[in-house]
């Protein structure tokens, strides 16, 4: 059985002639925040898309805890562990925010964490019967990093979740993720690198869909072709 909780090799995804994800791998320990990292149209979210099971990879392998999850329904893989946040949330706007968390964990296959006890953690306790649909976009992102939760993922892909925050917020997010990485392994897309410094452990900066560059941040910053590629030949965030 693998060591790693999640280990992704190979990983290619084309639609047509492009190929937007090409030969990606990676792999996470327990309790370790990967950063995800590249100019836009580099193929970050088309990753999580292909792990996460919202497309099928047209090559490559995930693992989880061991076990092939190739290609496995988005729903199942939920379920079995592996789970995410979007750019943009989408939840259930006429329902309130405990009856959307509710819809989660119906559906969840472990529970480890109840509806009060992710309210807290996410700061919607206050707003917990309000409708999802009247939330600021603050909210509305805690929201759908609450319900991922609920579904207790062993490996949690946080899509940009610090994008469109207040700097003041930034703080209390970085606490946040990496208190939610005591009990598990994330993935953090995010183009504000000194948000991402506080978060990750390490980095895979991607561009044109593929690797360039694996290792620390304060490596990455220095190194040239991701400085060309990312930083517009800036060592600056």
């Amino acid at each position: 059985m693998s060591e790693h909780v999640l280990e992704v090799t190979g990983l290619s995804q084309a639609f047509g002639g492009l190929r937007a994800v090409d030969g990606v791998s990676f792999s996470l320990d327990a309790g370790e925040v990967l950063g995800l990292v590249g100019p836009n149209g580099s193929g970050k979210t088309t990753v999580i898309n292909t792990i996460c099971g919202l497309y099928h990879p047209t090559a490559g392998s995930v693992m989880l805890e061991g076990n092939n999850v190739t290609g496995m329904r988005a729903d199942r893989l939920a379920r079995s562990g592996i789970n995410r946040t979007f750019q943009i949330p989408k939840p259930f706007l006429d329902l309130t925010v405990r009856e959307n968390f509710e819809v989660a964990l119906n559906h969840a296959s472990t529970v480890t964490l109840g509806i009060a006890e992710v309210a807290e953690l996410v700061g919607l306790n206050e707003v917990i019967d309000k409708l999802a649909g009247s939330l600021n976009s603050t909210h509305k992102k805690m929201l759908d990093l609450g319900r991922a939760l609920l579904m207790s993922p062993r490996v949690l892909f946080v899509d940009e979740l610090a994008a469109g925050l207040m700097p003041s917020e930034l703080d209390g997010i970085a606490h946040l993720l990496r208190n939610i990485a005591d009990d598990r392994s994330l993935v953090v897309v995010e183009h504000l690198l000194g948000f991402l410094d506080r978060v990750a452990d390490r980095v895979l900066v991607l561009n044109a869909g593929k690797e360039i560059f694996a290792g620390s941040l304060a490596s990455a910053l220095q190194d040239e072709q991701v400085k060309k590629v990312f930083l517009g030949g800036s060592s600056s965030s």
